[in-house]
């Protein structure tokens, strides 16, 4: 699939077949997070993959509207420092999570990401060290082919002339 229809035909997927993803599958995944840009190539990002789906129902129930993280074939939270600290690090999440959401996407899989979490009971359910923040996780599996599926047009998204400005305002 080339990088233009996969951001072209990307979708949040939230509906998952019960079907593990392959083992290499998840590699390139995560592969593709960890070699995304980041500001000053300070790379701040640290991964935790799940896969068991008792973990991946108890973090769903830590978060707010991620019910569809606990019908995952996997989990992967994204971890960082304070981005107190520095503005890029929420940048620099999203890249990672948009790098691996296309690379999994180029694969059949889908993805859709899930925010607002429950700091302590995610630290707790994970083992997580002090000095690292949750702020958004990606929940991956393969479509359910009986959920409603969108059309490979963007509907709803404002016109490209609405949008883009050139030179000035």
């Amino acid at each position: 699939m080339e990088v233009y229809e996969a951001i072209r035909s990307k979708r949040a997927i939230r509906h998952y077949l019960e079907e593990p993803i392959p083992e290499e599958a998840v590699h390139k995944i995560l592969t593709a997070g960890r070699l995304s840009q980041s500001a000053k190539n300070l790379q701040p990002w640290h991964f935790v993959a799940i896969q068991n789906r008792e973990r991946l129902q108890q973090l769903a129930e830590a978060g707010q509207f991620s019910a569809h993280l606990g019908q995952a074939a996997l989990g992967v939270v994204i971890l960082t420092p304070d981005p107190a600290e520095r503005f890029q690090i929420l940048f620099d999440a999203g890249q990672t999570a948009a790098y691996m959401q296309l690379a999994a996407w180029e694969l059949g899989i889908g993805s859709c990401l899930v925010t607002s979490y429950n700091r302590e009971g995610v630290s707790q359910l994970l083992g997580l060290p002090d000095d690292v923040h949750v702020r958004v996780a990606i929940a991956f599996g393969y479509p359910h082919p009986d959920r409603p599926r969108f059309s490979g047009s963007r509907q709803g998204r404002r016109p490209f002339e609405e949008v883009v400005h050139w030179e000035t305002w």
